[in-house]
């Protein structure tokens, strides 16, 4: 390969490293300390009281302290990458870059300590007496068999987990990919024949593990740079290697790959030969993992073999063995269960985990990480990729259980369901907000209509609305197309959804003399309505919902939302003495905050504003939220003063008078709205908080306010939502991903539950 790309690299990686605050970690407070009076709690005299406390109770620094989401990341530098022995400092990069994955992945908060000796009981010294500060400890970038000793000691001195990623996380992630590799070629663990090659703290932990799988012992032969590790074998043998001695005949890596189902490499370029991986069994599987090049690349293992099943360490390639899969999920739930250690139904427990989650559809979000290349289960994707949002969701659930079946859990968890829904919020906090919807939805299903239902998109979403217990979903186009999109995707089978295509459609005499009433005196003549029922999908889809057949819609994946809206009027209306309007849910550090209205009046008048309220509140208080509603403008209680300013005054005088029984102001600024402390210094607002529900005086600037805080501010976007309908649908963007199309869904099917 060209060395030029890694160049760049290196030199972008500088850049970064050095730009702006030097390094990639910070520490951040999680209490304001703004005042004097914070300051006091925080530290003297306040802070004598929680440490009174763990004084009287140890435990209770889970409680006071941030103890309970802290690991040290640790390492003496003596095996640093692929780059060997660098040293305690030289190491650090390393390790600010683990910390920062821990954070990114599963929120949990990581600090690098790096320790400045090569001695073994120095180091274990420096490192044993640290379980005061910390839940957790990673042990990184240390050289075997110093690393073997290192971790067993600590192990057994301290009552904390004690985990050398190196090691164990290595192991689990191709453990997983083991499994699927196997399920794909119709292999049982218990049958195959691995070989294992090098011999240092990731080999031996990789071999360590699939034995726990299942593998047995004589048919796994571990490797070195001498050869195959054999019974009587006593050249650069220890410990660690004589565990693994095999009865085997085999003395070279090509004796030992000789008919092997699958090869694991943990160790250098060009260890294994073309010649290695022709002497293999059918359907080969081969992980070569040596980093920074492997083994043996794809390409020269796909001219040998077309049936190879391949992974690396890279991430330029299929399959990449990436351990960031594994260890912020894995400390995540043994944290969370204040597990004493992380044993080996743990690692089993991840392992399993991971792999299932392989071979479930894969979100839009995921693609999108990946420049939009498709995934899907089969030889080229047998591992899930780190940005996978649902990782967090599935892998502490099933290590915190192991942690809890085994014994070594010393906070069980009571409501796992409760815990896993807890995990999604943390890194999605939309998804808690989210939650008492879906399981709402979950309790009551509804039949929904996907509207564009040849689109990939709107198939892959129903087939997730369906799996995921939402109710049925009815894909609206030609049977044949969707099934052949389904087959050619790998969605399985087409039990529970239902098919509708709109032109033999037996509803279409009913839904076209149902249109016809409603248009016949706005320019429609029969054949007008017939038309629109056999062609127009919204069209039809909406009937089904307005006449019954179905209890609520989803559509705009192929028409912009105005063009949408305006089919659908065609089929409902307002709800009596309602209006429509569009409601966008957006989140961002970590508050919800509702913006009404973003899609349909361009410049409402005051009335207009006032009934945009009146929704809007109603809306929130169905979704969960108690409602705090400011009308924004440039001016804040007549400063400036301005004539498009009296729109929201007088939809203030308008709720007035119709005395609603929620919490409104303005018009405001979004500052002063927003601010709790700035609130404060208008002591006649009726806000008892920073309002939630923000009414815009225009489409324009509600609009321009959710894109620019969704692109710019990192903000997790909802909607908009269609309020004011007297049937059941939404309107997604024509960019909505498969994500954004469920969640749709599942607000429509929720409104069908409120509208009842």
């Amino acid at each position: 390969m060209d060395d030029t790309p890694k160049i760049n690299v290196e030199h972008e990686s500088l850049l970064m490293h050095a730009s702006g605050r030097p390094g990639k970690i910070e520490i951040v407070p999680t209490k304001p300390l703004t005042t004097q009076r914070d300051l006091s709690l925080a530290y003297s005299p306040g802070v004598a009281a929680p440490c009174k406390e763990i004084a009287r109770d140890p435990s209770l620094a889970y409680d006071y302290t941030a103890k309970g989401n802290l690991v040290a990341v640790i390492s003496n530098g003596t095996a640093v990458l692929g780059l060997g022995d660098l040293g305690a400092l030289a190491s650090k990069p390393v390790m600010e870059g683990k910390a920062v994955l821990f954070k990114k992945f599963a929120d949990v908060d990581a600090i690098d300590l790096e320790v400045d000796t090569r001695d073994v009981e120095q180091f274990i010294n420096a490192v044993r007496y640290l379980g005061p500060s910390f839940g957790g400890i990673n042990l990184e970038d240390i050289k075997a068999p110093e690393c073997f000793i290192i971790e067993q000691q600590l192990r057994e001195m301290m009552d904390i987990p004690v985990f050398h990623d190196d090691q164990h996380g290595t192991a689990i992630i191709a453990a997983a990919g083991l499994i699927n590799a196997c399920n794909l070629t119709g292999r049982d663990l218990a049958d195959i024949r691995i070989v294992v090659n090098g011999a240092g703290a990731a080999g031996i932990a990789c071999l360590e593990l699939i034995k726990a799988l299942g593998v047995k012992h004589d048919n796994a032969i571990l490797c070195d740079t001498k050869g195959a590790i054999y019974k009587g074998r006593e050249a650069g043998m220890n410990q660690w290697k004589s565990a693994h001695a095999a009865d085997t005949d085999a003395r070279t890596l090509h004796d030992a790959m000789t008919g092997a189902d699958v090869f694991l490499g943990l160790s250098a370029k060009g260890a294994v030969t073309p010649e290695m991986v022709a002497a293999m069994a059918p359907n080969p599987i081969i992980f070569a993992m040596a980093n920074p090049d492997p083994e043996i690349t794809p390409e020269e293992v796909r001219a040998i073999r077309k049936d190879a099943i391949m992974a690396t360490g890279r991430s330029d390639y299929p399959n990449q063995i990436n351990n960031v899969l594994g260890f912020p999920y894995i400390f995540r739930g043994a944290l969370d269960v204040r597990a004493r250690t992380i044993n080996e139904d743990m690692k089993v427990a991840a392992a399993h985990a991971i792999a299932a989650l392989a071979r479930e559809d894969v979100p839009d979000e995921v693609a999108a990480a990946y420049a939009g290349r498709r995934l899907r289960y089969g030889p080229e994707y047998i591992i899930p990729v780190p940005f996978d949002p649902r990782l967090i969701a599935a892998i502490p659930v099933a290590v915190a259980q192991a942690a809890m079946d085994s014994g070594v859990a010393q906070k069980p968890i009571i409501d796992m369901d409760a815990y896993r829904h807890e995990l999604s919020a943390r890194l999605d906090p939309m998804a808690a907000s989210m939650q008492a919807i879906s399981a709402e939805v979950m309790s009551n299903p509804q039949r929904v209509v996907f509207a564009e239902g040849e689109e990939e998109k709107a198939i892959r979403a129903a087939v997730s609305f369906r799996n995921s217990g939402y109710g049925q979903p009815i894909l609206v186009g030609r049977e044949d197309r969707i099934e052949q999109t389904m087959k050619s995707m790998g969605l399985g089978s087409l039990d529970g959804i239902e098919i509708h295509n709109a032109a033999k459609s037996y509803h279409n005499k009913e839904y076209t003399d149902f249109i016809y009433k409603r248009l016949s005196r706005k320019g429609h003549l029969y054949r007008d309505c017939q038309r629109l029922v056999n062609q127009d999908r919204n069209i039809f889809g909406a009937c089904m919902v307005a006449l019954g057949d179905a209890d609520a819609m989803v559509t705009g994946l192929t028409r912009t939302h105005a063009v949408a809206v305006t089919e659908l009027r065609k089929v409902i209306d307002p709800n009596p003495g309602e209006r429509i309007f569009g409601m966008t849910m957006l989140l961002a550090r970590g508050r919800t905050v509702f913006i009404a209205d973003t899609t349909v009046h361009e410049l409402p008048t005051s009335e207009e504003l006032a009934d945009i309220a009146i929704g809007a509140a109603k809306k929130v208080r169905q979704m969960g939220h108690e409602p705090r509603l400011a009308f924004l403008s440039y001016s804040t209680f007549g400063s400036p003063e301005g004539s498009d300013a009296q729109r929201s005054r007088g939809a203030v005088k308008i709720l007035d008078e119709r005395k609603v029984d929620f919490e409104y102001e303005g018009e405001m600024g979004a500052n002063v709205a927003l601010d709790a402390e700035f609130l404060k210094v208008y002591p006649f607002s009726r806000l008892s908080g920073p309002a939630n529900v923000l009414i815009m005086p225009g489409q324009h600037s509600a609009n321009i306010s959710y894109k620019i805080m969704q692109k710019l501010g990192g903000a997790q976007v909802i909607g908009p939502m269609l309020i004011g309908v007297s049937a059941p649908v939404q309107i997604v963007h024509l960019d909505a991903n498969v994500s954004d199309l469920v969640t749709m869904a599942v607000l429509a099917a929720h409104d069908a539950i409120k509208q009842r």
